[in-house]
């Protein structure tokens, strides 16, 4: 299964639209995981029309319509794995052990917030993945956004995709 990732897509605070590189993945995605931070239903409508599976929950900055039609955290078994979706993990420092203590049912824990790309690994095994932002870097240098492979238990082919600067 191919599967895109992102988070923290502000529309239409921090940009009018999704990027063109990031509506094109969703042709090749077999699932959707939004990790928060949606900040209006229009996105969420657009990737429930054109995607084939929106698995995605609630952020900080969503307000009560997408705290209505989403969870805060959210579960489905995709290529053998146990996914989980979730904004806020909490501060850098100490996030592997907490988050393995939180999720032990897990296999891989997709959360935003940040805006910060991240790829670890928590004792125990749990695959930590921040996808980052499509449309507010903040201090990062780019705009970014994730694919991977889940097929028979096991992750593949994690790429972060960094996005021309928006003109």
């Amino acid at each position: 299964m191919r599967l895109l990732l992102t988070a923290d897509t502000h529309l239409p605070k921090r940009a009018k639209v999704l990027p063109d590189p990031l509506l094109a993945e969703l042709e090749r995605a077999d699932a959707v995981l939004h990790a928060g931070d949606w900040v209006d239903a229009a996105t969420l409508d657009l990737l429930e029309a054109r995607a084939r599976r929106v698995i995605g929950v609630y952020g900080n900055n969503d307000g009560p319509e997408l705290r209505a039609r989403l969870p805060e955290v959210a579960r489905a078994e995709l290529g053998g794995l146990r996914f989980g979706v979730v904004h806020e993990t909490g501060a850098a420092q100490g996030r592997e052990r907490r988050c393995a203590k939180r999720y032990p049912d897990l296999d891989v824990l997709v959360f935003g917030h940040s805006h910060i790309p991240w790829d670890t690994v928590a004792p125990g095994g749990l695959r930590l993945l921040n996808p980052g932002s499509p449309t507010d870097r903040r201090r990062e240098p780019y705009c970014t956004y994730m694919t991977v492979t889940a097929a028979e238990g096991r992750l593949s082919e994690v790429e972060l995709h960094r996005l021309p600067p928006r003109r």
